[in-house]
C-alpha cells in the first residue's frame, strides 16, 4: 500500500468524513427537537407534563435495542443501506410529530424513531472505517467525533429560536426540512469503501489475526458470526466501560443545568455555565485522539484508563467546591475533558481497532447498545436521590454516585487492557506456531 494517498482518495475521503460527520448532526435534528418542545407540547395539547417521560423513555429503550439491530444490519448489508434507512425514517417520524396531537401516537412513532435512530452511530463508524489507517485513525476521528457534541449545540440553538418565534410544530418541520438536506448529503457523497466508487484500498487488507477479536472480515456475515462478536468477552466488557461513560455524561446533561440552579444561579446562568462540560469535551475529545496516535502509539485502553482516573479527580474536586455553583461549574469542566476523550474512543476508534475495519460497525453497535442502559439507569437513579428536602445534601449524594461510576469505569478500564493483552499474545503465539509448522 502506498504511504501517500492520490488526489482522489484524499478528495473522497474529505468527501466521506464530511457527509458523515453533517449526517450525524442530521441524527441529532430528528432525535432531540422533542427535547426542547415538550413543555410546548405538553401546555397546547393538554398532557400532563411528567407524561412525557413515558414518550421519551419509549425512545431511550427503542434505541437501546436498536444499536443490536443495527450493528447486525450494517454488518451484513454497509453502513450505506443503514444510514439512508434509518435517517429518511427518522424524518417521517419527525413530520408526524410535527402534526400529531395524540398522546399514543407520539408513543409509537417515538419507539420507531429510537429504533431506527440507532443506525446513525454505528452506520457513521462503519462508514469511515475503511477510509482510515490505523496511525491516523486517533488524531482523525478525534475531530470528527464532535459531531455528536456539535450537534447538540445545533438543533438547541436553531430549534430554541424557531421554537420561540413559531411554535413547537414548526420547530419539528423545520429541523426536519435542515434533516432532509443532510440526507440528500450521505446519499451523494458516502460510499462504504473506496472500491465502491473505482479507487484502491486506502486501509492495507489484514489477516484476522492482526486483530484481538478473531472474526470473518467478509463482506457479509451471517447473524451466528455478529453473535460471536456480540459475545465475545471483550466487546462486552467494553460495552460495560461505555454504561459507565454514558451514565456519567447523560447525568451531567440532563441534571447540571438544575443542579448549578438550585446551588444560586438564575436559570439562564445555570444553561450557560454548563455547557463548560460540553466545551471541553470538545477538547477532551480532540486530545484523546491526537494522543491515542503520538502518545500512546494506539493503545486506546490503557488511555482510557488514564483518563478514568482524571475524571475520578474531577469528581473528588467536585465534591470539595461545596455549593460554590462557579466553582462547581469549572470542576465539572475537568469531568467533561475527561469523560468525552473514552466516549469518543470506545464506539471509535477502538470499534474498529478490535476487530478490523469490516466489524466496526458490529462493534459499535454491540457497545453503543448495552452503553445505552446507562442513560436509563442514571435518570431513575438520581431522580430517586433528588426527592428529598435537603437539595445541598440531594447534590452531594449524586456526585458521590457519580464519582463511584467514575471509580468502576477506571476499574473495568483495567479488566479491558489486560484481555487485549492476553488476546495479542495468544494471537502472537499462534502465528508464531504457524510460522513453525
Amino acid at each position: 500500500m502506498a504511504s501517500t494517498l492520490t488526489r482522489e482518495q484524499q478528495m473522497w475521503r474529505w468527501r466521506i468524513l464530511t457527509a458523515t460527520y453533517i449526517g450525524y448532526i442530521g441524527y441529532y435534528l430528528t432525535r432531540k427537537t422533542f427535547t426542547i418542545c415538550k413543555t410546548s407540547m405538553a401546555a397546547d395539547l393538554g398532557w400532563e407534563l411528567g407524561d412525557t417521560a413515558y414518550i421519551w423513555a419509549a425512545f431511550l429503550f427503542a434505541y437501546m435495542i436498536g444499536q443490536f439491530i443495527s450493528g447486525f444490519a450494517g454488518r451484513k448489508w454497509g453502513p450505506r443501506f443503514i444510514l439512508l434507512t434509518g435517517l429518511g425514517v427518522s424524518m417521517l417520524c419527525s413530520i408526524v410529530f410535527g402534526l400529531g396531537n395524540s398522546f399514543y401516537l407520539f408513543l409509537a412513532f417515538m419507539f420507531v424513531n429510537g429504533l431506527v435512530q440507532a443506525t446513525g452511530w454505528p452506520g457513521c463508524i462503519g462508514a469511515v472505517a475503511s477510509w482510515l489507517r490505523d496511525n491516523e485513525r486517533g488524531t482523525i476521528m478525534g475531530w470528527w467525533t464532535t459531531n455528536h457534541i456539535v450537534g447538540n449545540i445545533v438543533y438547541k440553538s436553531l430549534g430554541g429560536m424557531i421554537l420561540a418565534y413559531w411554535g413547537w410544530r414548526w420547530a419539528f418541520a423545520g429541523l426536519t426540512a435542515l434533516t432532509l438536506l443532510t440526507w440528500w448529503l450521505l446519499y451523494k457523497w458516502q460510499w462504504n469503501e473506496p472500491e465502491d466508487v473505482g479507487l484502491d484500498p486506502i486501509v492495507e487488507k489484514t489477516t484476522k489475526d492482526h486483530h484481538a477479536i478473531q472474526a470473518s472480515q467478509e463482506a457479509h456475515v451471517s447473524f451466528g458470526d455478529y453473535m460471536r462478536i456480540a459475545l465475545n468477552p471483550l466487546v462486552l466488557t467494553m460495552g460495560m466501560s461505555y454504561l459507565c461513560i454514558k451514565f456519567l455524561r447523560y447525568a451531567l446533561d440532563s441534571w447540571l443545568p438544575a443542579f448549578l440552579n438550585l446551588q444560586g444561579l438564575g436559570v439562564g446562568q445555570a444553561s450557560y455555565w454548563s455547557m463548560g462540560f460540553d466545551l471541553t469535551g470538545v477538547v477532551g475529545t480532540i486530545i484523546a485522539g491526537w494522543a491515542l496516535d503520538r502518545v500512546f502509539k494506539g493503545n486506546w485502553a490503557v488511555l482510557s484508563f488514564v483518563m478514568a482516573i482524571g475524571a475520578i479527580f474531577g469528581y473528588v474536586a467536585v465534591i470539595y467546591a461545596g455549593s460554590n455553583p462557579i466553582l462547581v461549574a469549572l470542576c465539572f469542566g475537568i469531568v467533561g475533558f475527561m469523560v468525552y476523550g473514552p466516549d469518543s474512543l470506545l464506539t471509535g476508534a477502538a470499534a474498529i481497532a478490535v476487530a478490523g475495519e469490516a466489524n466496526g460497525v458490529a462493534v459499535a453497535g454491540i457497545v453503543n447498545a448495552i452503553g445505552s442502559a446507562g442513560p436509563v439507569i442514571q435518570e431513575l437513579w438520581i431522580g430517586k436521590l433528588m426527592k428529598g428536602e435537603d437539595m445541598t445534601q440531594n447534590i452531594q449524594n449524586a456526585n458521590i454516585v457519580t464519582l463511584g461510576m467514575s471509580i468502576v469505569f477506571a476499574v473495568l478500564m483495567i479488566v479491558v487492557a489486560w484481555r487485549l493483552h492476553t488476546a495479542h499474545r495468544n494471537n502472537a503465539r499462534k502465528r508464531a506456531e504457524g510460522e513453525v509448522q
